[in-house]
C-alpha cells in the first residue's frame, strides 16, 4: 500500500529521444530522428492513468526535446485533465506564439527553458547548433508577450562555470521566475565534457546559498546534494533556523529524491531513479506503474539510507544530502558508494548534527 509520504512528487517523462539540437552534454544522447518503439499516445494516456492512481505528482514533459512529437499538446492536455501539475522542458527554440497558446490551452502551467551560458558563444558550443542561442532567446521573447511563466536551467559544467553568475543575471533580466542550475553527472555523451572540481563545486554552491538569500525569483540547485548540508552548514553559523520562511521549499526537501520521491521514466518506458542513474526499476510496458515504484529493488535500497557506503554512510548529513548516486555509479559502478564530488569529511562518529 503506497502512502502519501512515499508517493512520487515529481516525474520525469521523456516523452521522445529526438530532438533539433545536439547537445554535448545530453544525458540521453538525442539525436534528430524519431528514435523506433517509443510510447504510443494511447500507452501514453494509460500511463498517467497509473500515475495519478498513487497521487497528483508534478509531471515534467521531457526529451530531447518534446515539442518535435506531434502529440505533446493531446497528453498534456491528458495530464492536465488528470488532475496533474504539468510542465514542459524544452530548448526553446521551437518556441512560436502558436504552439504556447496551444501549450496554455493544454494546462501546461510552467516552461523549463536551458541557456548554458550568459553569451551565444558558450551556449551554442554546449548545443551544438550555431545560433541556438538567438532562437532560444527569440523563444523567450514569444513567451514573455504572451505572459506564459518560465524558468531558466543551466548546466554547470567546466565550459560555463566562470558564467554562471552572468547567466543568472541573464535569467532575472529575461523576467524568468526561477532558476535551476543543474551540475553535471557524465552519462550520455555527458561523459565527454568536463565536470567542475570537487573545490568548484563547493564554491558555487556557497555562492548559490547566498544569492538564494537575497534573490527576488526562486533558486534551485539540481543533482546538487551537497546544498542541502551547506544550507544547514550556513545557517548554523548565521543563527538562522531553517524553516520555509528562511529557506523557501529547499527548507522541506532533501537532496537527491532519485527513487524516494522522484523517478525518471524514457520515451520507451523503462524507469529509472532519474535520467542519469541507468540502473533499471522496470518497464511500463511490462507491470504496473505502481508495482514498480513500490517494489523495485534499486527503489527499496535508496530509501534506505543505512544501505549507503564510505563517507556517506557514516555523514551526519545524510538523511539530508545522501550525495549524488548517479555520479557514485559513474565513477564506481555501484549506486550505494560514497559521493565522488564531495569534500566534506564527516564526524567520525556519523552523528546528527540537526537533531
Amino acid at each position: 500500500m503506497i502512502t502519501m509520504t512515499n508517493a512520487p512528487r515529481l516525474i520525469a517523462w521523456e516523452l521522445t529521444a529526438g530532438c533539433n539540437l545536439n547537445c554535448v552534454h545530453c544525458r540521453g544522447a538525442s539525436t534528430s530522428s524519431v528514435p523506433e518503439g517509443e510510447l504510443t499516445t494511447d500507452e501514453a494516456k494509460h500511463f498517467i492513468d497509473e500515475v495519478v492512481e498513487l497521487g497528483k505528482p508534478i509531471l515534467i514533459l521531457s526529451g530531447g526535446e518534446p515539442l518535435t512529437r506531434p502529440d505533446v499538446f493531446e497528453i498534456a492536455r491528458y495530464g492536465t485533465d488528470a488532475g496533474l501539475r504539468v510542465v514542459l522542458a524544452t530548448n526553446g527554440t521551437l518556441l512560436t506564439p502558436e504552439i504556447v497558446e496551444k501549450l496554455r490551452a493544454a494546462g501546461v502551467q510552467r516552461l523549463s527553458v536551458s541557456i548554458d551560458g550568459a553569451t551565444a558563444e558558450t551556449h551554442d558550443n554546449f548545443r551544438g547548433v550555431p545560433g541556438a542561442f538567438e532562437r532560444t532567446l527569440a523563444g523567450i521573447e514569444v513567451l514573455r508577450k504572451a505572459d506564459f511563466p518560465f524558468q531558466i536551467n543551466t548546466t554547470v559544467s567546466k565550459r560555463n562555470l566562470e558564467e554562471i553568475h552572468k547567466t543568472f543575471e541573464l535569467a532575472k533580466e529575461l523576467g524568468a521566475v526561477a532558476y535551476h542550475v543543474f551540475f553535471l553527472v557524465p552519462t550520455g555523451r555527458g561523459e565527454e565534457s568536463d565536470e567542475v572540481s570537487p573545490a568548484d563545486y563547493e564554491r558555487i554552491l556557497h555562492w548559490f546559498y547566498e544569492m538564494q538569500k537575497e534573490s527576488k525569483i526562486q533558486l534551485k540547485a539540481t543533482c546538487a546534494p551537497h546544498y542541502f548540508r551547506i544550507m544547514r552548514q550556513q545557517a548554523k553559523k548565521e543563527g538562522i533556523e531553517i524553516s520555509v520562511k528562511t529557506h523557501g521549499y529547499e527548507a522541506m526537501t532533501k537532496g537527491c529524491l532519485g527513487g524516494t520521491g522522484f523517478c525518471f521514466v524514457s520515451s520507451v518506458g523503462k524507469v529509472f531513479p532519474c535520467g542519469y542513474l541507468p540502473v533499471l526499476a522496470g518497464n511500463i510496458r511490462e507491470q504496473s506503474f505502481s508495482d514498480i515504484w513500490e517494489n523495485a529493488e534499486v527503489f527499496k535500497k535508496l530509501r534506505n539510507p543505512d544501505e549507503l557506503k564510505g563517507k556517506c554512510g557514516i555523514c551526519e548529513y545524510k538523511k539530508f544530502c545522501a550525495g549524488c548516486r548517479a555520479r557514485a555509479y559513474a565513477a564506481t559502478g555501484d549506486y550505494l558508494e560514497e559521493e565522488p564530488y564531495c569534500i566534506y569529511r564527516p564526524r567520525k562518529n556519523g552523528s546528527d548534527q540537526d537533531d
